[in-house]
């Protein structure tokens, strides 16, 4: 693992487990979520929590997936999956689901070749591994700051 390389899991890890600057990190914005509140919808036409975690996960499968090479864009149905039977059991694993690809992308970045960071995963689209590796965590804050927003909509 190169010094670089453990920066970006180092930002992948504080994104999704907490200790950014920012503010709540992911699995914080979910804490303490009920399977109740994280399949309602308290703002007309916006998306659950529930589905933004499954959203979130498909994200993390897609980079996982353009390191094997595979370039395939996701499809509506991957993308947005239908949330479950609504469960706390299924809630739970939908959470831990998430955090388990959060955990194999942050093995693989940390054996990612800091040499070919500014190279692309593959031909299309074009981005690179860097620009990826950062995506994802971006990515991930956004839908965690929609997170906290519903949360406190549901608190009212």
């Amino acid at each position: 693992m190169s010094d670089e390389t453990a920066r970006i899991e180092d930002q992948l890890r504080r994104c999704f487990e907490g200790g950014a600057w920012h503010g709540p990190a992911v699995l914080e914005a979910l804490a303490g979520v009920s399977h109740e509140d994280a399949q309602a919808h308290p703002i007309p036409n916006a998306h659950s929590i529930w589905e933004l975690v499954l959203h979130m996960a498909a994200g993390h499968r897609l980079v996982l997936r353009r390191l094997k090479g595979d370039g395939a864009p996701l499809t509506p149905e991957e993308d947005w999956p239908t949330v479950p039977a609504p469960t706390a059991e299924a809630w739970r694993d939908a959470v831990r689901t998430l955090a388990q690809l959060n955990q194999e992308l942050r093995i693989a970045v940390r054996a990612f070749p800091a040499a070919r960071l500014d190279e692309p995963l593959v031909a299309e689209p074009p981005y690179t591994a860097y620009t990826q590796f950062i995506g994802i965590t971006q990515h991930d804050l956004y839908h965690a700051g929609q997170i906290a927003i519903l949360r406190k909509v549901l608190a009212r």
